[in-house]
């Protein structure tokens, strides 16, 4: 069974960071690209960062973050990072990692980040 685990939100200043880390399991982990998505209040969600499986791999970003997240993964731990710094009043959304293994994308439960002023 596929699984994903979401770690690291928080309330955070206007121009913090914060790292948010992705648990996988039940899967080839190194296998697969690693994607991050987060979804606002009343908004659509959207796509934010992706990893190759091989590492270096090719790494992609949306552009309202990029600059300011950095995404990683450890193929020994089975994990997935979003270290995000600058952090903005509209970074606030809810969080989630994903992966797709054909022909469905897989969720984790997401984890809330929100940025005060």
């Amino acid at each position: 069974e596929v699984q994903l685990v979401e770690s690291g939100g928080g309330l955070v200043q206007a121009g913090g960071s914060l790292r948010l880390s992705c648990a996988a399991s039940g899967f080839s982990f190194r296998t697969y690209t690693m994607s991050w998505y987060r979804q606002a209040p009343g908004k659509e969600r959207e796509w934010v960062a992706s990893i190759a499986a091989v590492v270096p791999g090719q790494i992609r970003y949306a552009g309202s973050v990029q600059g300011r997240f950095t995404i990683s993964r450890d193929n020994s731990r089975n994990e997935v990072y979003l270290q995000m710094n600058s952090l903005k009043l509209e970074d606030t959304a809810v969080y989630f990692c994903s992966v797709l293994i054909p022909p469905r994308r897989f969720w984790g439960q997401g984890t809330q980040v929100t940025v005060r002023a």
